[in-house]
């Protein structure tokens, strides 16, 4: 291997280093403001566009289409609307980055108020950030769980 081919291939390494790093500190911003509530600091973290993701489920009022920055932001806020805040729970399990992309991996819980009912089960949340923005949001869960407890 020559020098300029390993110098080369050292600076790459660094740039996806830093693009996984870039990475993880958005999507940690994300979490910290999505467990605050902070609406208006998560709309500053999504992009004007969105690729949204979430299985569509009609017996489930916060659970429904997105793709703009405050349509995604205000789902944070319908999730609380809609839930038992004090008995909200979400755990993450594992935290992979690899260059713009990241995946959650964890459990969560809570009561919808309506109901009463609880729900709970494993989630999977894949985030891409592009320029310092989430750019897609899709995220997997135990939707018959969801539904189960929105249902009177």
């Amino acid at each position: 291997m020559s020098v300029k081919s390993t110098a080369t291939t050292a600076s790459s390494a660094t740039t996806t280093s830093s693009v996984a790093e870039a990475t993880r500190a958005v999507v940690q911003e994300f979490i910290a403001a999505r467990v605050a509530g902070d609406t208006g600091r998560l709309v500053t973290l999504f992009a004007d566009e969105v690729d949204w993701m979430l299985a569509e489920n009609p017996a489930v009022p916060w659970i429904r289409p997105r793709s703009t920055a405050a349509e995604c932001a205000a789902q944070a806020q319908e999730l609380m609307e809609h839930t038992v805040p004090e008995d909200a729970r979400a755990s993450v399990d594992t935290f992979l980055v690899d260059g713009t992309d990241a995946v959650l991996m964890g459990h969560l819980s809570g009561t919808v108020r309506a109901t009463g009912k609880s729900f709970e089960g494993p989630f999977a949340l894949r985030l891409t950030v592009e320029d310092g923005r989430i750019t897609r949001h899709h995220l997997y869960e135990n939707s018959l769980s969801i539904a189960e407890a929105c249902t009177p």
